[in-house]
């Protein structure tokens, strides 16, 4: 049997896969970037403090904008009163979501892709996104000694804002929604910055960001921005 060379003709041209990808027209998506506490559910530290009668607890990223400074205090507390994680995932699990929240999330999710960008902690996230049904949730971690919190990992800083950034180097349009200063990075990163159920402290200081207070008006929002 004679070897066959299979000769290609000379008018087939070779493309490179920068000149094949050079030719596309680039796409241009939409991405919801959502915070969790305050926008679909209710803030966990303040449901902690309801539940244990520490009022210290009730502070959250609404009052306090250094995040290391707000973390810090809470562990001295939870040390100070041997409250465990165990106390409080049984406070987690006791809680829903903010009423509307499943329906607002589940509209959106039909028509444009989301992904919640939250400071909470992958230790007490998991009750509540089973509640609304598995949306993809990027957060942090706590270091757990013997069921007693000892530290708090972030994944990144700024984690919220970096996410932004990467979507938009993916050649996505961000919109962003939040509540609290611990958003406001994201805000203001994002192609578009929406306030939902912000307190007048935060709506004051950012006066840039429209501010809403119901899912209708925010999905609304959402949707002329996508």
């Amino acid at each position: 049997m004679r070897d066959q060379t299979i000769v290609l003709p000379k008018s087939i041209p070779h493309w490179t896969p920068q000149q094949i990808f050079g030719q596309s027209r680039r796409v241009k998506q939409s991405i919801v970037t959502l915070d969790m506490e305050g926008v679909l559910t209710p803030e966990i530290w303040i449901a902690v403090a309801e539940k244990t009668k520490i009022p210290e607890l009730r502070r959250t990223t609404r009052d306090e904008p250094d995040y290391d400074k707000l973390m810090r205090g809470r562990l001295k507390i939870l040390d100070a009163h041997g409250l465990k994680l165990s106390d409080i995932q049984q406070v987690i699990g006791s809680l829903r979501p903010l009423e509307g929240a499943l329906e607002f999330l589940r509209e959106l999710r039909a028509s444009v892709q989301v992904v919640i960008l939250s400071d909470t902690f992958e230790q007490f996230a998991q009750p509540l996104l089973r509640q609304l049904e598995w949306p993809t949730l990027l957060c942090h971690r706590l270091d757990v000694v013997d069921d007693r919190i000892v530290d708090y990992r972030i994944r990144i800083r700024e984690q919220k804002r970096e996410a932004v950034v990467a979507f938009k180097r993916l050649n996505y349009r961000v919109i962003a929604a939040g509540d609290s200063y611990n958003d406001t990075a994201m805000l203001l990163e994002a192609d578009v910055g929406l306030l939902f159920r912000a307190p007048e402290n935060v709506r004051k200081e950012f006066p840039q960001f429209k501010a809403v207070d119901a899912y209708a008006d925010l999905a609304r929002l959402i949707k002329d921005a996508v």
